[in-house]
């Protein structure tokens, strides 16, 4: 792969190398972007087990995330960022995910906000933001809520306030990943007209409250917990109208699930790995046999090789899905975006059946002692099986079909 030009790995780095380095990298290319979250995936490993047993939160690792310039990619090429491909920006996203999915999740929320930006911001607000970006800012989430009849039943109002004095917002949030990471949170909210907006909050603004309460099985360092809003005010210029992306075909909700997929498949990748590791060095072989390793029982090859298609397929769905993705994002109509909705669900349930599939067998192909707290391989498990429950894959699979069968295209919204 080629080095990027004029930049060396301790530049890319600096933070974690111990350089002193603390204005972000400026990434310029899929490639050099692929590079260095393959780099970081390594360095994120490393302590992925503890992190999750004692839920230290990845404070330090989120601020190299930043400071190696991941965080600004999808800054369009205009307002000097690299506005990388949807097939590198997963491929980051799995190599993240391979090296603490965890870390992979935090991001997933900032990226969908910097494409709300990019489709329906003004002007000014895009070189506010983008520029916000380049300089290190990140982006956590406000946006989902508990206690509703569904996801989309929000109780967050946003009012508008005379005399063009901004708006006021007041609700609660949950799940909100990244926020107590963040120089930004952006709220979803219904506006007078009950309509969807995004307003971009500042972190320290008054009236807003992040509490890191996320008790969740699995993803334990997203810190994906409670934001409060009381009465928060925000400027007209943060706020962006939201809801006109889905009066038109749309590949955003695509774009969205699509970092998910890639989430999934980096678990299930690290899991996949961890099982090799523990059969060739730890796992014992059956007392019947006269193998000299659990490695050579032909029961479990054959069992290992069964993941490792499922995970080779996932991987290989997953670029395709980006693909389309990519193409609906250059050429947008109800065709494009309808097919690009149809691969990112196909993707979806491929990537759910394979990672509780690999992170489940692991243990029968391990054996007991792989249950053992000190190696926390259940971490992946419990990762997989709270991450797939994101959004119901049987709705992805019901897409697919009535696609395929019935010449029926995706409803236009988020999830699909």
């Amino acid at each position: 792969m080629k080095a990027p030009e004029n930049h060396h790995q301790s530049s890319k780095l600096g933070l974690m190398e111990g350089t002193g380095v603390h204005m972000p990298h400026i990434i310029r290319s899929d490639e050099e972007a692929i590079e260095i979250a393959g780099q970081l995936g390594q360095e994120f490993s490393k302590e992925a087990a503890k992190r999750d047993r004692e839920r230290l939160l990845p404070r330090k690792e989120v601020d190299l995330l930043s400071t190696s310039g991941l965080s600004g990619i999808t800054v369009p090429r205009e307002y000097g960022g690299a506005d990388v491909s949807c097939v590198a920006l997963t491929e980051v996203f799995r190599l993240l995910s391979a090296g603490d999915s965890s870390l992979g999740q935090i991001p997933q929320n900032h990226f969908f906000c910097v494409e709300a930006l990019s489709l329906e911001g003004s002007p000014s607000q895009k070189k506010l933001f983008f520029a916000e970006l380049l300089e290190g800012k990140r982006f956590g989430n406000a946006l989902t809520e508990r206690g509703g009849k569904h996801v989309f039943d929000l109780a967050t109002k946003i009012t508008r306030l005379p005399d063009n004095g901004g708006y006021l917002i007041n609700g609660k949030k949950f799940y909100s990943t990244g926020a107590l990471f963040a120089d930004w949170i952006p709220v979803m909210a219904l506006d007078e007209q009950q309509r969807v907006v995004i307003a971009y909050v500042p972190r320290d603004a008054e009236g807003l409250e992040v509490i890191d309460d996320w008790s969740g099985m699995g993803q334990r360092t997203t810190a994906s917990g409670t934001t409060v809003l009381n009465n928060v005010h925000v400027p007209e210029e943060y706020v962006v109208p939201h809801y006109r992306t889905y009066q038109r075909p749309q590949y955003f909700g695509a774009h969205g699930q699509l970092m998910h997929v890639a989430i999934d498949v980096g678990i299930a990748e690290a899991a996949l790995a961890d099982t090799r590791e523990f059969v060739r060095t730890r796992s014992r072989y059956y007392f019947d046999t006269n193998l000299k390793s659990a490695a050579e029982d032909p029961f479990v090859v054959r069992q290992f090789g069964e993941l490792k298609i499922y995970v080779n397929a996932a991987r290989a769905l997953l670029k395709l899905a980006a693909q389309a993705v990519d193409h609906a994002k250059a050429h947008t109509d109800e065709e494009t975006t309808a097919a690009s909705s149809v691969a990112v669900a196909e993707a979806k349930q491929l990537a759910e059946w394979t990672v509780l599939k690999v992170t489940n067998d692991l243990f029968a192909l391990s054996g007991t002692s792989a249950t053992l707290a000190e190696f926390n391989l259940d971490r992946h498990w419990r990762n997989a099986r709270t991450h797939t429950l994101h959004d119901p894959s049987r709705w992805k699979t019901y897409a697919v079909g009535n696609y395929y069968l019935n010449d029926i295209r995706p409803n236009n919204h988020v999830l699909i």
